[in-house]
């Protein structure tokens, strides 16, 4: 094959790759495929937002049978292996040292955003309401939901069970553990 034939094959390529590219460009500008994930819904200002006691109680009318009774019967050696995940970023250690985030030791039932010395996220230090138990199953399904803007990356905990394990088990750490559900 000539020069002139080379030239003319790599000319063709390229073209052909370059209307693909135009194509595919073409086609996700005009259709999206919508997941729920890419549906975003504003958010009211901070003034106008519900404490998160208010939005707390909501979900606790929805969710306390299940995730109450899960957590009375959960398993804390379970829950403490499920938060192995918690220790990349959080000391579980009673007076143990913040790490990128506060240190967990006696959050079941402490003030949200309240750890001395630790600087909180616009996000969840404008939330107010306590760490109780509802509220830790609804942050730890997807936090960046619970609080919208906090600044832990973790992508949640799906697993119902998983949740109110580590929930028992953070329960456990604590001089004065919580009540739990029922008692």
């Amino acid at each position: 094959m000539s020069a002139l034939g080379i030239n003319k094959l790599g000319a063709a390529v390229l073209v052909t790759t370059l209307v693909f590219v135009a194509i595919n460009v073409g086609v996700d500008e005009f259709w999206h495929e919508t997941t729920s994930e890419s549906i975003h819904y504003p958010l009211p200002e901070s003034a106008d937002q519900e404490p998160a006691e208010a939005v707390v109680e909501e979900a606790a009318d929805d969710m306390a049978p299940s995730i109450l009774g899960l957590i009375a019967a959960a398993d804390t050696a379970a829950g403490q292996k499920v938060a192995k995940k918690c220790t990349t970023c959080h000391d579980l250690a009673k007076n143990g040292p913040d790490k990128v985030g506060p240190n967990l030791w006696g959050i079941v039932g402490s003030p949200m955003a309240a750890r001395q010395g630790y600087k909180y996220s616009d996000a969840l230090g404008g939330l107010g309401g306590q760490w109780g138990y509802v509220a830790l199953d609804a942050f730890l399904i997807k936090p960046k939901v619970f609080a919208p803007g906090t600044k832990m990356s973790f992508g949640g905990i799906k697993k119902p069970a998983d949740r109110a394990s580590i929930i028992a088990f953070l329960r456990m750490l604590s001089d004065n553990p919580m009540a739990l559900p029922g008692e």
